[in-house]
C-alpha cells in the first residue's frame, strides 16, 4: 500500500507515500530528524524508522507462524519461534524493499522523500510533493506491487533449490505467499492502496482533472473498506481463507473480526485523508500573499503606540511596520502585543517595545501563493510577516491568523 501526498495515510500490508510539505519555498528543506520510531538507516539518504507498533505485529506474526510450524515441523520444538521471528523480520524486509521501490521512483522524479516508516500494517513512504503528471503517478504507485511480485518470484525460484518440508523450504514458501498477498492487496483499485493511486492516475488522464481521479479512487477505497469489514470474516469461516467453521464463536472469530475492523478502518481513513488533501491542494492557489496582506503604516521606533494607531486609522491600515530613519523596515508590531496594552498606557509605550525584529525569513514576496507561500511560512514560524514588492518596497503585513482563516474557508468549499 502506498500514499504519496501531504497527509501521512497509513497503508495496510505494505507501502505508503505521503508528501509532507517541504519547508522553504524554493529548495525542499528536510528536517534533520523527522522521527517516527527507531532509526534503522538511511538508504539513498532517506531515513528508515521502525514504529513501536511494528514490534506488536512482529510478536503476533512470530506467535501465529510459530504455531503453524509446530504442525509442519514438530521436531523444531521451542526453536520454531526463533524461525518464526526470522520470518517476521524477513517479511518486513520485503516490505522495506516495496517502499524503497517507491522511494527510488520518487527520487528519480526529483520528489523529496521525508522518511520511510515500517509500522503496524506495513510501511509508509512519505513523499513531500505530488507528481506532476498522471503517468508519473501511475509509475510511482505501480513500482511497489511490481517489486513485491518480483520478490514472490525470487522466493519461488529459491524454493526449487531446497528440500520441501525443511526450515528453508517453509520459510521461502511463506515469504513467497506473503509477498504475493501484499502485491495483490496493494493492487486493489481504491485509495489509499497503490491500486487506488493507479486508478486515480487513469481517471486523471481521462478527465484531465486530478481531483476527479482522487474522488473516484477514494470512494472505491471506501467501498473496499466495507467489503473488507464484512467479507474478510465471512471468507475465513466459509473455508476460503480458513479451515471451515471450527473457529466460529471462539477466539478465532473475535480475532478475524478485529483484524477486518482494523484493516477497514485504515482503508476508510486513508481514503478520507486522500480526499481532504486533494481538496487542500485544489484550493491552495487561492491563498495569495498579495490578497491576504493587511495595509501597513511605517512608523519610527520611538513613536508612541497611540500615535501609531492614530496614523493607521487615518490611513485605513491594520498593521504597523517599524522603520529606521531612512525608511528601511526593522520590525513588525505584533497584533497580540497591541491588544495587551491598556488604552490609557498607549501614549507612553513606544512601538519598538511591541515589535518583532525582522529576519530574512519574515520577508515574504507579494507574489507568493499556494504551497510556496505555506512553505515559506513554515520555514520561519511567526505571527506576522512583512510583505514586500520585488523592488523591496513595503507592501504590507501578512498575519498568520488571516492565512489560517482563508485556509479554513477554502477547505470548507464543496468538492470540485
Amino acid at each position: 500500500m502506498d500514499e504519496s501526498g501531504d497527509s501521512g495515510r497509513p497503508q495496510p500490508g505494505a507501502g505508503g507515500t505521503d508528501p509532507a510539505a517541504a519547508p522553504d519555498g524554493g529548495k525542499p528543506k528536510r528536517p534533520a530528524d523527522p522521527g517516527g520510531g527507531l532509526l534503522m538507516g538511511r538508504p539513498f539518504g532517506v531515513p528508515v524508522y521502525v514504529a513501536p507498533s511494528w514490534f506488536v505485529v512482529a510478536a503476533l506474526i512470530t506467535w501465529v507462524f510459530g504455531g503453524q510450524l509446530d504442525r509442519v515441523l514438530p521436531e523444531l520444538g521451542g526453536a520454531r519461534y526463533l524461525v518464526a521471528l526470522f520470518f517476521a523480520i524477513a517479511f518486513y524486509a520485503s516490505v522495506l524493499v516495496h517502499e524503497l521501490a517507491h522511494t527510488v521512483a520518487a527520487l528519480r522524479y526529483k520528489l523529496p522523500v521525508r522518511r520511510i516508516q515500517l509500522q503496524f500494517f506495513g510501511g509508509v513512504s512519505e513523499i513531500e510533493k505530488e507528481t506532476e503528471t498522471p503517468g508519473r503517478e501511475f509509475v510511482l504507485a505501480f513500482v511497489g506491487p511490481l517489486l513485491s511480485l518480483v520478490l514472490g518470484g525470487v522466493f519461488y525460484g529459491a524454493m526449487q533449490l531446497v528440500e520441501p518440508g525443511t526450515v528453508p523450504g517453509v520459510l521461502l514458501a511463506g515469504l513467497m505467499i506473503s509477498n504475493l498477498i501484499v502485491a495483490a492487496f496493494n493492487l486493489l483499485p481504491g485509495l489509499p492502496l497503490d491500486g487506488g493511486r493507479m486508478l486515480r492516475a487513469i481517471v486523471w488522464k481521462i478527465t484531465g482533472k486530478p481531483m476527479s481521479g482522487t474522488i473516484a479512487a477514494a470512494w472505491v477505497g471506501r467501498g473496499l473498506a466495507v467489503i473488507v469489514l464484512i467479507g474478510l470474516p465471512l471468507l475465513t469461516h466459509t473455508g476460503a481463507l480458513g479451515s471451515g467453521n471450527e473457529g466460529i464463536g471462539g477466539v478465532e472469530t473475535v480475532m478475524d473480526a478485529l483484524l477486518a475492523a482494523i484493516l477497514a478502518g485504515i482503508i476508510w481513513t486513508g481514503a478520507g485523508n486522500s480526499l481532504r488533501m486533494a481538496r487542500l491542494r485544489e484550493h491552495l492557489p487561492d491563498l495569495r500573499a498579495r490578497t491576504l496582506t493587511r495595509r501597513a503604516v511605517p512608523v519610527e521606533s520611538a513613536t508612541p503606540l497611540s500615535e501609531a494607531l492614530r496614523r493607521a486609522n487615518e490611513a485605513g491600515a491594520r498593521a504597523l511596520v517599524v522603520v529606521d530613519g531612512q525608511g528601511n523596515p526593522k520590525g513588525v508590531v505584533r497584533e497580540a502585543a497591541i491588544v495587551g496594552v491598556p488604552e490609557h498606557r498607549r501614549p507612553w509605550v513606544a512601538v519598538s517595545g511591541l515589535a518583532q525584529d525582522l529576519t530574512d525569513g519574515m520577508k515574504v514576496p507579494a507574489e507568493l501563493a499556494g504551497e510556496a507561500l505555506l512553505d515559506r511560512l513554515k520555514a520561519t514560524p511567526a505571527t506576522e510577516y512583512l510583505v514586500v514588492e520585488e523592488t523591496g518596497e513595503i507592501y504590507g503585513v501578512l498575519s498568520t491568523a488571516d492565512v489560517e482563516r482563508a485556509f479554513v474557508k477554502a477547505m470548507a468549499r464543496p468538492e470540485g
